[in-house]
């Protein structure tokens, strides 16, 4: 059956929401402790063409002062409504973000995005990238939260290389699908595998 914008919009919330979003936390929160690890989240149920995992960190991290921006494959009246009902965060443009959702090659070029400053690291977008797990490794991690290294498959690694060499500053990132995600926060050191 295929969901309505009304469905979409008013159902798909976290049932036990003060639960969920204290689990999404946690588990958004070990992701980025332990880059390249894949984590379970779930607990809310997205407009069509989101992944759960998706929508759980939405739902999470977002409310009325947190800015995202949406890329055009997932830039829709549903989605839109979906956002706007169950957090009240506003949709804005790439650079006023604080959160962005999108397939890789649709969120490039990162350079659009807010990177932080040197007095203030921290005002900089978090970007969740819906991507396909299983893929061969290409990347090897290493750094804070890792024990030695860690193969991973980035859809590139050239700009993530790029991205770590501006730390404090930079970006971080989420990768989701399904009902699992993975972090790579801008501390970790990329190297290419192979």
């Amino acid at each position: 059956m295929q969901k309505t914008i009304e469905q979409s919009s008013f159902s798909g919330g976290f049932s036990e929401p003060a639960f969920d979003a204290a689990y999404g936390f946690r588990a958004a929160m070990r992701a980025m402790a332990r880059p390249g690890e894949r984590q379970e989240i779930g607990g809310a149920v997205p407009p069509a063409g989101v992944s759960d995992a998706a929508g759980s960190l939405l739902l999470t991290l977002c409310d009325p002062e947190t800015a995202i921006y949406l890329t055009s494959e997932f830039d829709t009246p549903a989605l839109r409504e979906w956002i706007a009902f169950h957090t009240g965060a506003p949709v804005v443009a790439p650079e006023r973000a604080d959160f962005a959702l999108g397939g890789w090659e649709a969120i490039a070029p990162l350079e659009r995005f807010r990177m932080g400053t040197a007095e203030y690291p921290d005002r900089s977008c978090t970007l969740i990238v819906e991507m396909p797990f299983g893929e061969a490794p290409n990347a090897t991690l290493r750094g804070p939260g890792i024990k030695d290294s860690r193969d991973v498959f980035l859809p590139a690694v050239a700009p993530f290389q790029k991205n770590a060499l501006s730390y404090p500053q930079g970006l971080d990132f989420f990768f989701t699908s399904g009902s699992e995600l993975m972090a790579l926060p801008r501390s970790t050191s990329i190297t290419a595998k192979g």
